[in-house]
């Protein structure tokens, strides 16, 4: 049998050529042998991970706020879009194992290993303190939101414009590629405020979870080191675009500093 070679992600793996497509197909069908195991030790104890009754009403919260947020951005988001530019694999496969890792740590401390129980919970965070962080979540979520429409709005009136003047053939220009300076809201004072309120949202998660829970600081600190640099690049984008002129007064996403 004559051995072909694929190309994309991972050569001959992503997708796989003939041999190595065997081969994962072999080794699918025995999942079941594997997950069985589960039945002489589970993989999860429910000793630790819950109270009688279940899990307490916080990590519930806690869990419907995250995926909240994810509901709107990764289901919701692409469908509001008027039009999206293309991403590069790199910072696909990087936001594939940055929400992969974070879901676990989140996840998993939500499950049990961070408080299980209304005593742990009292000992973690006050109550004004989980209020409080839930109220400045959504707080952020909804100016997440309001920005990311008013960025929106930018392409729908460009839409609008060409739609009012389509030429003799009923052709309208494209809209795809139309690049104006946000004015609304908080772009008056920063360029990319809906990063800013990615962070108060994911500061409010962390205020909620308690100042000790490690996953939660880790997200709101690793979105800032992923989010920032492009932030501080792309008001150097909109400096070669606009001119110095029109963008003084702007900072990239945090006044004052960046």
């Amino acid at each position: 049998m004559t051995t072909t070679t694929t190309t994309g992600l991972i050569p001959n793996w992503y997708p796989p050529n003939r041999p190595n497509y065997d081969l994962i197909l072999t080794l699918w069908q025995f999942f079941p042998l594997a997950a069985s195991l589960q039945w002489a030790h589970p993989l999860i104890n429910p000793e630790r991970l819950v109270e009688e009754g279940g899990l307490p009403w916080q990590n519930k919260l806690l869990g419907g706020l995250f995926v909240t947020h994810y509901l709107y951005r990764a289901v919701v988001f692409p469908f509001l879009q008027p039009s999206m530019s293309p991403l590069h694999v790199i910072i696909w496969a990087s936001g594939v194992f940055f929400q992969v890792t974070n879901g676990l740590a989140i996840g998993g401390w939500l499950a049990g290993y961070g408080p299980a129980t209304q005593a742990e919970w009292a000992a973690a965070t006050g109550s004004w303190q989980f209020v409080g962080g839930v109220g400045v979540f959504f707080a952020g979520l909804a100016a997440n939101y309001w920005h990311d429409d008013a960025l929106r709005e930018i392409r729908r009136r460009a839409a609008r414009r060409a739609a009012s003047g389509k030429k003799g053939d009923g052709k309208s220009a494209a809209v795809d590629k139309v690049y104006e300076i946000p004015q609304a809201g908080l772009f008056k004072v920063m360029l990319y405020p809906h990063y800013f309120v990615e962070w108060v949202e994911w500061f409010g998660f962390w205020m909620a979870a308690g100042w000790g829970c490690v996953p939660a600081r880790c997200f709101l600190f690793n979105e800032i080191a992923a989010m920032l640099p492009r932030a501080v690049s792309g008001r150097k984008w909109y400096v070669e675009k606009f001119g110095e002129e029109k963008i003084r007064g702007r900072w990239a996403v945090i006044p004052g500093v960046w």
